[in-house]
């Protein structure tokens, strides 16, 4: 029995943000029951921002069923204002939001910057999605095209990705849920029930502008409240720095216990062409997940590494480093003194306090001008980007990049 033989029913989901999401019986159900997107149920969605926001444990899984569902909404709406989108187009745009976040591994950006170097998540999940065709007899091609913008139907990527896509609809809407803050609450229904297309691309009608203003005020405002909480981001510092103490050890040949797959990653370094010709790389990376991560926290507190134990035990007991916030670089001189003052060990060199006392930089923009537009679509016809159609959001600031300086250090 093949995997398709294998679900003659409908199947109904109840998700807490959407309510019933139903799947078709046909290959999206096989996709959704592939272990590449069951392991999505072991990966927070916000990684370590559940230590700021207690409630925000929910899963990637959650969300990829959540902008599936969203999908399926956009598309009947597309269809009943009279476009044609196929069966077969719809299958294919289904099952490339189901895959959009399969690269993913736990605490995705802290494994980026360590333990995968060479490699983006977007990177990964193209060479999963390789992977998932060949298994599903190439019945994925259309699916992965769409990924990647090469269809003629670009608005059908822009469901996918874009800077209105249902990934975004969904995820700003379940964060909100999920860690109570309820700024980012977003009309995402009324949204979609707006969209139109115009020249091949998707649109809002001028009557959604509104809701479009409350989408971009609430993205701002998650991004600085929830995405970037100065407490998320010095906990997810430490684990970056915690890694990288792991990997060095681990290449310089001192024994650091983990679970086998995460070991893999800890005891190599690999660049893009190991994952290509070596399959058994990949493998171990799909079998990543929060749970090997924690399960090594746990382990290294007791590790004879000074540095590692503290690392480790600071983040299993939320005992995090003091983080500054600031609109320019923090002077030099100062980071010098404070690694002298919060030397917490003994002929601690001043390399290795640069695991404790340390400085870098995050940046964000509510809106890109310039790259797959928001555009408004009016009754005659003609469209505006919507940083100029607004009359309440300045297009300026709209497009400004803010900028912002963290310094981290001992309490």
């Amino acid at each position: 029995m093949n995997d398709l033989q294998q679900y003659k029913q409908r199947k109904i989901v109840n998700d807490p943000v959407h309510g019933f999401i139903s799947i078709p019986d046909n290959i999206l159900f096989a996709l959704i029951e592939h272990p590449y997107l069951q392991r999505l149920r072991r990966i927070k969605q916000l990684g370590l921002t559940s230590l700021v926001y207690p409630g925000a444990v929910h899963t990637r899984f959650q969300h990829t069923l959540g902008a599936f569902h969203l999908m399926g909404l956009a598309i009947s709406v597309l269809k009943n204002k009279g476009h044609h989108i196929s069966p077969e187009e719809s299958l294919a745009a289904h099952a490339a939001i189901l895959m959009h976040d399969i690269g993913h591994g736990p605490f995705s950006h802290a494994l980026e910057q360590t333990l995968i170097e060479s490699l983006t998540h977007e990177d990964l999940s193209l060479l999963l999605m390789d992977r998932l065709n060949r298994h599903f007899d190439g019945q994925l091609t259309h699916a992965i095209d769409i990924f990647k913008g090469q269809t003629d139907k670009l608005f059908l990527h822009q469901l996918v990705s874009s800077q209105l896509d249902m990934d975004r609809l969904d995820y700003l809407k379940r964060d909100s849920f999920f860690s109570g803050v309820s700024e980012g609450v977003i009309g995402s229904d009324r949204i979609i029930k707006m969209l139109e297309i115009k020249d091949n691309e998707l649109v809002i009608e001028v009557k959604g502008i509104y809701s479009i203003e409350k989408f971009l005020v609430a993205r701002r405002l998650m991004y600085w409240q929830v995405y970037l909480h100065k407490t998320a981001l010095v906990a997810e510092k430490m684990l970056i720095n915690t890694l990288k103490r792991a990997k060095y050890l681990s290449l310089n040949k001192i024994d650091v216990p983990a679970p086998p797959f995460l070991k893999t990653f800890l005891t190599h370094r690999f660049c893009s062409h190991d994952f290509l010709s070596n399959p058994q790389i990949l493998d171990d990376f799909t079998m990543l997940d929060d749970n090997d991560i924690w399960s090594a926290l746990k382990l290294w507190c007791v590790h004879k590494d000074k540095i590692l134990s503290y690392l480790s035990s600071a983040l299993l007991n939320r005992q995090l480093l003091r983080i500054e916030l600031s609109d320019t670089p923090f002077d030099e001189e100062r980071i010098q003194q404070l690694k002298k003052e919060k030397r917490l060990f003994n002929n601690m060199s001043d390399e290795e306090m640069n695991y404790f006392v340390f400085t870098d930089h995050i940046s964000n923009s509510t809106y890109n001008v310039g790259h797959e537009n928001i555009k408004i679509l009016y009754k005659d016809g003609t469209t505006k980007d919507i940083s100029y159609a607004s009359d309440m959001l300045d297009h300026r600031a709209l497009a400004k990049t803010v900028n912002k300086y963290l310094l981290c250090y001992p309490k």
